[in-house]
């Protein structure tokens, strides 16, 4: 799977760390935060469409009304599909309390909550750009509570 923000990761500081090192995600949050927040061209799309991304509840509302243009492009649909699952993922690190970017063995990015709870936002933001379920600001909802 290409993710762009990956690129960025590897030139990183931090990721020519030693074995030994602490794993991605906890040695460095707000950097890794910052590299998975860019969506670029998710937030291309949106301002082409009216919709500011702020990283709140609300923008994750705006983009479930969105008309989904991108189903019809499918160069389009799999780089979006990674930007949107970023997006989610960044909302819910930026307002859940105690949720923090993990980056798995393989390299996918998921939001572990405090609870333990890993959620797999990237697999989330594809199954929406492909057919628009599960609603973002109802996982996102979904997600808080837990």
């Amino acid at each position: 799977m290409n993710m762009s923000f990956l690129d960025k990761w590897r030139k990183h500081p931090q990721a020519g760390r030693s074995a030994a090192a602490p794993a991605p995600g906890d040695e460095d949050a707000e950097g890794i935060a910052d590299l998975l927040s860019e969506c670029e061209l998710l937030r291309g799309q949106a301002a082409g469409a009216g919709v500011e991304l702020d990283d709140s509840v609300g923008s994750l509302e705006e983009l479930d009304q969105l008309l989904p243009a991108w189903r019809s492009d499918p160069e389009i649909g799999p780089w979006l599909g990674n930007d949107v699952g970023l997006y989610l993922g960044t909302v819910l690190v930026r307002t859940v309390p105690g949720a923090r970017w993990k980056i798995w063995p393989g390299g996918e990015p998921v939001v572990r909550l405090a609870s333990g709870r890993e959620i797999d936002v990237v697999t989330a933001g594809h199954e929406w750009v492909d057919s628009g379920a599960p609603e973002l600001s109802q996982l996102y909802a979904e997600v808080a509570e837990s």
